[in-house]
């Protein structure tokens, strides 16, 4: 999966906002994006919170429609992630890190890499995959 990249709720968020500050460049983005995305079931729960409260409740069902038309694809997990995912959340608990964050991170791991699409500057600088690998956030303009 070498030309996937990892994408989060405030990715998916900001493409479904026009009020969100991240908009504007998360269109801009995804015109040129030339990746697969890759996301989990977590991240689809929260954006769907969000959806459904911020923008509209159809938008969730927009989103889910891309994952029925493989334009985004769900990594499944294995029976030891669980058990990853728990350690995580204890390890980043000072920030703290939610389900969804720890399960991006678990993808990561699969993945080999930490290319990800995400508005999260804060956590996704902070936390690490395989305990040391930093995350590249592409869709942030490094500072």
């Amino acid at each position: 999966m070498k030309n996937t990249l990892i994408a989060d709720t405030g990715y998916f968020a900001a493409l479904a906002n026009p009020k969100d500050a991240y908009y504007q460049h998360a269109i801009r983005f995804s015109k040129t994006l030339q990746a697969d995305l890759l996301t989990t079931w977590p991240v689809l729960t929260e954006t769907c919170h969000y959806l459904i409260k911020r923008v509209s409740p159809l938008a969730q069902s927009l989103l889910l429609r891309q994952v029925a038309n493989g334009t985004i694809s769900v990594f499944e997990f294995g029976g030891d992630d669980a058990l990853r995912m728990a350690e995580l959340m204890e390890k980043y608990a000072d920030l703290p890190m939610d389900l969804a964050d720890a399960s991006l991170v678990i993808l990561a791991e699969h993945l080999g890499h930490g290319r990800i699409l995400s508005t999260d500057q804060r956590d996704f600088n902070a936390y690490r995959w395989k305990n040391h690998q930093p995350f590249q956030n592409l869709l942030l303009p490094e500072h």
